[in-house]
This record gives C-alpha cells, sequence and structure tokens, in this order.
C-alpha cells in the first residue's frame, strides 16, 4: 500500500528513538530501496521517507500513556512490573496454574476439569532444582523474618543457596542445615550477624550441624569471613534491654578503648559485647542485672562477670564503677 507524500504533512511528530529520515541498514524498502524509514504514531505504521510505502503497521505503542513535566514526576509515575530477586525459585516471573483450591471454583465445571489437569502437568514438568528452590527458600523467608534480618541478606543467602545447589553441594545433606549456615555467613558479612544459638533455636537444627554445613559451604563457594566484632551486636542488645543510644554509644567506647589496649584478643565477641553494655549501663544510671544481660545475649553470667573485670581493671574505671553502684 503507497500512500502519497501530502497525507504525510500534517503528522504527529515522530519519537526520538526513530525521527524522520532515520536511517536503517537492516531494512530496505521493497519498493524503491531506500533505507530512510520513519514511524506514525496515530497510526502505528512504519513508512518509507521517499516513496510512502507502508513497511509495518499496527505497531504497538511502548511510550507511557501519561504526561510528565518533570524528572520527579516521572520517576512517580513510570509503571514496570516487579524486579528480578533470587528469594523466589523462579526469580518471580513464572505463573502458577489456579493458585489455591479456591480459585478454580471460579470457573465452570467443564473447564475446572481441564484446569486440574493442567495443573497436574505443570506440577510434573516443574524441574527438580525448581522443587527445591521452592521449598528451600520457603525456610529462608520463615528463619528471616523469625530473626528481623535485612532484605540484603534474605536476597545474597537466596543467591549463594542456588549457586550451591548448582554445584550440587546439597545433596546428601538436608537444604535446612546449608539454609541456616549461609544466613550465619552472610549475616556476619554484612554486619548483622547473629549467634548459632539463636539461628539453631529459630531453625530447629543442633548447632553442631550448622557448624559441619558452614564450614563445608564456606569451603566449596570459597567464602572468607572474618571474626564477628563486638560492635556489630550492640545495637541489637541495647534495643532488646531497652538501653538508650547514649548507654549503646558509651559501649562501643569502652570497645574500641580495650581494642587499643589488645584485651580482645581470643575473647567471644558476645560476651566482651555483654559486659560492655552493663559496663555503660551502670555509668550513665541504666543499671541491667548481670542475669538480664546473660539472658538477652546467650551467654552465662560467668562469662560477663570475667569480661567485665578484665575491662574495669584494665580501662581503670574500678573508682567510677563504685560510686556509681553506692548511688543505686
Amino acid at each position: 500500500m503507497v500512500e502519497s507524500d501530502v497525507e504525510y504533512e500534517n503528522e504527529v511528530p515522530m519519537t526520538p528513538s526513530r525521527e524522520q529520515g532515520e536511517e536503517n541498514s537492516s531494512l530496505s524498502c521493497p519498493e524503491c530501496g531506500s533505507t530512510n524509514f520513519r514511524e506514525d504514531e496515530a497510526r502505528g505504521e512504519m513508512v518509507c521517507s521517499k516513496c510512502g510505502l507502508v513497511l509495518e503497521d499496527s505497531i504497538v505503542d511502548s511510550s507511557p500513556e501519561y504526561r510528565s513535566f518533570d524528572s520527579d514526576s516521572n520517576e512517580k509515575k513510570a509503571r514496570a512490573g516487579a524486579p528480578l530477586t533470587y528469594t523466589k525459585h523462579d526469580m518471580g516471573v513464572s505463573t502458577e496454574i489456579g493458585i489455591g483450591p479456591g480459585e478454580l471454583y471460579k470457573v465452570s465445571s467443564k473447564k475446572r476439569a481441564q484446569y486440574y489437569r493442567l495443573r497436574k502437568w505443570h506440577k510434573r514438568l516443574t524441574q527438580s532444582k525448581d522443587r527445591n528452590l521452592g521449598f528451600a527458600l520457603a525456610e529462608l523467608n520463615r528463619l528471616v523474618s523469625q530473626m528481623n534480618l535485612p532484605k540484603t541478606v534474605h536476597e545474597e543467602v537466596a543467591r549463594l543457596y542456588e549457586k550451591a545447589v548448582d554445584k550440587g553441594l546439597v545433596r546428601g545433606r538436608s537444604m535446612e542445615s546449608v539454609i541456616t549456615a549461609l544466613l550465619y555467613i552472610v549475616a556476619r558479612k554484612q554486619n548483622t550477624p547473629r549467634t548459632l544459638d539463636e539461628i539453631s533455636e529459630a531453625s530447629g537444627i543442633e548447632k553442631r550441624e550448622i557448624g559441619r554445613a558452614y564450614r563445608y559451604v564456606a569451603r566449596e563457594l570459597d567464602l572468607r569471613i572474618l571474626p564477628a566484632k563486638a560492635q556489630d551486636y550492640l545495637p541489637r542488645f541495647a534495643a532488646k534491654l531497652q538501653l538508650s543510644g547514649e548507654v549503646q554509644a558509651k559501649a562501643r567506647e569502652l570497645i574500641e578503648s580495650a581494642k587499643e589496649q589488645d584485651l580482645l584478643s581470643g575473647k567471644g565477641p558476645t560476651g566482651v559485647a555483654a559486659a560492655a553494655l552493663y559496663i555503660a549501663a551502670v555509668l550513665l544510671g541504666e543499671k541491667r542485672t548481670q542475669r538480664e544481660v546473660a539472658e538477652i545475649v546467650g551467654v552465662t553470667e560467668v562469662t560477663i562477670r570475667n569480661r567485665y573485670k578484665e575491662l574495669v581493671s584494665k580501662l581503670g574505671l574500678e573508682e567510677e564503677i563504685e560510686k556509681r553502684q553506692e548511688e543505686f
């Protein structure tokens, strides 16, 4: 179909992606051999600029249907699908036929039987990797929610677990143990560490099994994890003990001073964090008992007393501590 040049004199301006007269070497007009084309947005057609031959029609308009006058309003109005995510076994892009039994009752009985068969074959054709990821990522979602871990940890653990499945590291081991081991690694790596006791309690897996899976996965995936720092535990422990920000800042200051004097070598970070919070609470008048701190942190009272004595004596806080304790 050939269009006269007169018909295109009052056309809508071309889009920036295909301006009038733009050359396209991959296409050529079968009528005149020209490689210059223009796109008519109003009609959804691609037209030869030389002879007016319509090469394509019914072109889908990919531009937004809304108007925006600045970058801020454009960002607010822009719409797209959900982003790809490793936290779903299908990256969040697949579909499911009839989610739940209630969905299928919305159609006629004749169609319902057909949908039942489609759903059955859809599940049968699902690969074993997808089934594994589906169960494992559901458990990961539960653990992340229960332990109040950030989304970045959730995403990274899911990515590493899929990598472990691809390398065959889950074969012969329970998926829960591999998930908890990766959770322990990534939480430490992103400065939001959780103790083995906390992870074991949330997952129901023994610490020994988590430890074995941790060493195996870290070696096979070449994950180098530095020891956790006592400072990383302070915000969470302080929040659980309902201590103020001043106490948390003071505890951080005590740990930094102890680090400068090389008092933390060989000491467990949770015990050091617990003792520092206990000392800071006493100094700032928000005293908590050693038993309260031990229950929240998950260490024994003996550990807190030992770290407490070391920090107080080495940092020269005996007189100040005694004075504050007399005031209570």
